[in-house]
């Protein structure tokens, strides 16, 4: 039997070779420059620098505030998911079933997607400035005593729901459509066999959106790692005292406002270390309970 061989071509190479070029410029080429600098310590004038080796990274790990921005780091990523996800699949169940004004409902909730984060960040705090904010009014007129300038928790409390309040908008459209996307066969089954609304949806509709939640989980955890610079920068700066500073933020303090490229470099390695064995445990761990 004679085996088939096909001639060699260079066209998939010359369609894929843009992709492979801009990765290498703009992902590669900064991650191993970075790699490189984490091993350096330069002056203060950035005219020369010495290879120090581990340093730069055993200065880092032993660092209480990059200690506090991990754990606010890890606890911000998970809440900002976590409510994200809670309310916007809770709101797109209710536009599921909205008969009249459908439309425009549904392009109310759409709209934050259109917020840049540095413009919701400004929103946000505005809402909470001392002076004129309503939430700021509000919270205090309950007798909470709220301020987000000097009280830590108040501050990660402003953060967290800007950056929820963000990120609903995304959510709900995969939501929705994953929700229009159930047959209704099986939609009108599920109405037979079972009268519990709510056990309906646990039983029958969330599982079915098991694919969307999974993906917004990745989705999510990746925004509030990296795309909430802008928010924290326009509303906290990492104040006070740093205890708003996520990880992200505090590589650019230290790297640009501190001029510590050494150091900023090695944290920016480590950050890449965290996120791609957070990545490998959602791949390995939590996608075996998907159902597709």
């Amino acid at each position: 039997m004679k085996r088939v061989q096909f001639e060699h071509s260079a066209v998939p190479y010359l369609f894929i070779a843009p992709q492979i070029l801009i990765i290498s410029i703009f992902f590669l080429w900064p991650a191993a420059q970075a790699l490189y600098q984490s091993f350096l310590l330069e002056d203060a004038f950035g005219l020369s620098s010495q290879f120090v080796w581990f340093r730069n990274f055993e200065d880092v790990l032993s660092s209480s505030s990059w200690t506090r921005s991990a754990i606010f780091t890890v606890v911000f990523s998970v809440l900002v998911s976590v409510l994200s996800i809670a309310i916007s699949l809770f709101l797109a169940v209710r536009a599921d079933e909205v008969i009249r004004g459908a439309k425009t409902y549904k392009t109310l909730l759409m709209w934050g997607y259109a917020i840049a984060p540095p413009v919701a960040g400004l929103l946000g705090i505005m809402m909470f400035n001392p002076l004129m904010g309503d939430l700021y009014m509000a919270f205090n007129s309950f007798g909470f005593e709220f301020n987000h300038i000097e009280n830590p928790n108040d501050a990660a409390f402003v953060v967290i729901l800007i950056a929820v309040w963000k990120q609903v908008s995304v959510n709900f459209i995969f939501f929705l459509s994953g929700l229009q996307g159930i047959p209704k066969s099986i939609q009108e089954a599920a109405t037979l066999d079972c009268k519990s609304p709510e056990r309906r949806f646990w039983t029958i509709t969330f599982p079915l959106l098991a694919p969307t939640t999974f993906f917004l989980l990745v989705i999510n955890l990746t925004y509030a790692f990296f795309e909430t610079f802008g928010i924290i920068d326009v509303s906290t700066k990492g104040a006070p005292g740093g205890s708003t500073a996520t990880l992200v933020y505090k590589v650019y303090v230290d790297g640009f406002l501190g001029a510590d490229m050494g150091g900023s470099a090695a944290q920016s390695v480590l950050l890449m270390i965290m996120v791609s064995v957070l990545t490998v445990f959602q791949f390995r761990f939590i996608e075996r309970k998907v159902h597709y």
